[in-house]
């Protein structure tokens, strides 16, 4: 029984590790590396036709975003996950492929007109629909043979809808070994799904730490706080635009505004139109409702037993056609309308804020983290005006945002999740960059006095032995230098960033109108060179 680590190793995305045990060979998530990577992956160590089955924790595109590129390579194995992973991956793995499509498709326009040869997606909606018809659904607490040896188990991890911590018994030559592999431990309290559930004893755990160093504010009083907004901006007859996540986030947001309208907490406006413009949004919306005994927590759960769906109301207005999508702008109403994506970078929400971001009576209201080099992180830093399908709009609509229902537990919630485990010989952290990941796992060493190790790529684990057998090392992703021939350039590009610091640093003693001016001037030479 051996275990090797692959993917998001002192990393947050790109989850996946590898087992061999009872003449099986199989993988746990297998997912998509998203952001600036810092440290190269190995890869699997078998074609893909080799791998006899996938155990996915669940649906987010950084654990499952590579099982179509598996599927393309000749896996032809069962896929084995929570019912509710499997009904939203039939959804986000499509979504994903037309992603990849269009942008080759992009790419190769433009490389044809440099005589470059086109680009290929990563993999096609064909590769996609080949995946999704390999899952197999599972029920939370019902364990399952996969094969003579290997015995899993799906417990709710209080993430996303159908979200799980798998528990794998392996059994070979008399030896038994229990794996568990946290995949994202949820935060407490959030809305609709239930709180991420303990599991009692392992002798191997396999955690996650993306917050491994941080502790969660009080949680926001969404209702109240979002009701502020809401009528604040209608009162000026404008409309709240909020760019939002398609699964988990917007759902969320539905859940909330029905409180609002349900204790008519708006005046003046009670009968608001609220329109989710997504197409993603709105298949995951259903997927949510369709799973709604298996995954909902109890407080959901008494609205759905007195009859009442807890994600929609009277007024809500799910749009699917581009046509109705348009339509939206026309509508005059103050009203809200959630679209994505979530940080401004594709998809309708970029056409919605064409329409409205210069009109002061207008409020865009982000309700999630916002990355740096994105759209949505160019507005929350005070952007003057922004490009959108290359037309420059100025920016007059006030931009306000609600910190997050956060999604992960933080690190007393990763602690206490750990410590209901018992005779525990070793935990693996995983899923966190290098800070959090070591930060946690001396945690874990301090709070618990546990065995911790923090693998990077390629780390190889003997499951009966209880060693390591491949201690890898770090391979730090190169990033591109410059040019020789663009260093004089650059050096002179450099020393006028100084004389523009220098000439900021002396405008102390200038006209207020000046210095608008040369504020101006510099928002748009940042525009202009798409900063």
């Amino acid at each position: 029984m051996k275990m090797t680590f692959i993917g998001a190793t002192h990393e947050v995305t790109g989850s996946c590790t590898y087992i061999e045990a009872c003449g099986k060979r199989f993988l746990v998530d297998f997912g998509m590396e998203q952001g600036e990577d810092t440290y190269e992956n190995v890869r699997v160590p078998v074609a893909p036709a080799d791998i006899d089955f996938v155990l996915l924790t669940h649906a987010h595109i950084d654990h499952s975003g590579m099982l179509p590129l598996l599927f393309a390579g000749g896996f032809s194995g069962e896929i084995h996950s929570t019912e509710a992973t499997a009904n939203l991956c039939s959804v986000m793995l499509r979504d994903s492929a037309h992603i990849q499509e269009f942008e080759a498709e992009w790419r190769s326009r433009k490389a044809q007109r440099r005589g470059e040869e086109e680009y290929e997606p990563l993999y096609t909606m064909d590769d996609a629909i080949g995946a999704i018809e390999l899952f197999v659904p599972h029920q939370y607490e019902t364990p399952y043979t996969v094969c003579e040896g290997i015995e899993i188990l799906f417990r709710d991890a209080g993430h996303l809808l159908g979200s799980s911590s798998i528990i794998i018994t392996l059994t070979e030559d008399g030896e038994t070994r229990r794996i568990v592999f946290s995949g994202d431990i949820g935060n407490v309290h959030q809305p609709l799904i239930r709180d991420p559930q303990f599991i009692d004893e392992a002798d191997y755990v396999v955690i996650e730490s993306t917050y491994g160093t941080r502790i969660h504010d009080r949680p926001t009083d969404y209702v109240t706080a979002l009701s502020g907004v809401l009528q604040s901006t209608f009162d000026r007859g404008g409309s709240v635009i909020i760019p939002s996540f398609a699964v988990g986030r917007t759902q969320e947001m539905l859940y909330f505004l029905r409180q609002i309208k349900e204790q008519e907490l708006i005046r003046g406006h009670e009968d608001f139109p609220v329109y989710v413009d997504s197409p993603l949004a709105n298949e995951a919306t259903d997927i949510f409702i369709n799973n709604r005994e298996s995954c909902y927590d109890e407080e959901a759960l008494s609205f759905v037993r007195r009859g009442i769906n807890p994600i929609t109301f009277d007024g809500l207005i799910r749009t699917v056609s581009s046509d109705d999508s348009r339509a939206i702008n026309s509508d005059s109403r103050p009203k809200v309308i959630i679209s994505a994506s979530g940080m401004c970078e594709a998809g309708r929400i970029k056409h919605h804020l064409k329409h409205n971001l210069w009109r002061p009576e207008n409020t865009i209201l982000f309700v999630g983290y916002q990355a740096v080099n994105t759209l949505g992180r160019a507005l929350i830093d005070g952007a003057k005006r922004v490009k959108l399908f290359g037309e420059t709009v100025r920016v007059a609509a006030q931009i306000r945002q609600l910190p997050g229902v956060s999604g992960h537990a933080d690190v007393n919630g990763l602690l206490e999740w750990a410590g209901a485990v018992s005779g525990v010989k070793r935990f693996f952290v995983n899923h966190g960059e290098t800070s959090s990941a070591e930060a946690f796992a001396q945690r874990l060493r301090d709070t618990l006095g546990a065995e911790v190790y923090a693998p990077y790529s390629g780390a190889e684990f003997d499951l009966i032995a209880n060693e390591v057998t491949i201690d890898a090392e770090p391979v730090v992703i190169q990033k591109k230098s410059i040019p020789a021939n663009l260093n004089i350039n650059f050096a002179e590009l450099t020393a006028a960033s100084d004389r523009l610091a220098l000439l900021i640093q002396n405008s102390t003693g200038r006209t207020n109108a000046d210095m608008k001016r040369l504020t101006e001037a510099i928002n748009k030479l940042c525009e202009d060179w798409k900063l």
